[in-house]
């Protein structure tokens, strides 16, 4: 049965079960609600594309370009980490992008890996996370396809245009997922990472 997390909440993924290798990490949100009427045809808005990342840190810092892997770097170099593509609008019902790690890949000087998702362009079209409703990130078990928990971000996150949703990180030889929901202004990907060197 899935975890149901809130913020700052933590949870181990293998102490349950030893055998979890591969995870996939699905990240989803609502589109913003357009106006009906007669100005809605000459005034609509843009939709909201968010762009999930992982990053990866070794002793709890980012070190290299290399270690984010997201729309514009799919693939990390270890292969452990791999981006399944963008979704531009959040439409659609489940994951609106995924992250798929292997834990057991990973490599050993990594300890951390930080999931977030910040908005294309969000000061240009002047949107910002308190558009986004029932957002959520949600760790299931590739193998089994079985969910093992969920964080449903629920604070208000009005002017937030970048957010970090939680973290993957090794712990006493188990690999646990911590629900963080920290909503920033970072205006992009290059300014968020910032915040972990």
């Amino acid at each position: 049965m899935s975890v149901s997390l809130t913020k700052g909440q933590k949870v181990s993924l293998t102490k349950e079960s030893s055998s979890l290798s591969r995870v996939i990490v699905g990240l989803g949100w609502d589109e913003v609600e357009q106006k009906k009427g007669l100005l809605s045809m000459f005034f609509k808005k843009e939709a909201i594309d968010c762009d999930a990342a992982a990053i990866l840190l070794k002793g709890g810092k980012f070190t290299s370009k290399e270690d984010i892997v997201y729309f514009g770097n799919l693939r990390h170099k270890s292969l452990s980490v791999i981006h399944m593509g963008d979704n531009l609008t959040g439409q659609g019902e489940g994951d609106d992008e995924q992250i798929v790690i292997d834990l057991g890949s990973v490599p050993s000087d990594y300890d951390k890996i930080v999931i977030s998702c910040n908005i294309y362009k969000a000061y240009e079209r002047r949107q910002h996370f308190g558009l986004i409703r029932n957002a959520f990130v949600r760790i299931v078990d590739a193998k089994t396809n079985k969910e093992l928990c969920r964080y449903n971000l629920s604070d208000e996150y009005a002017n937030a245009t970048a957010m970090i949703f939680g973290e993957i990180y090794r712990h006493d030889n188990e690999w646990k997922f911590g629900a963080v929901g920290q909503g920033t202004n970072d205006p992009g990907l290059g300014e968020l990472v910032k915040r972990f060197i």
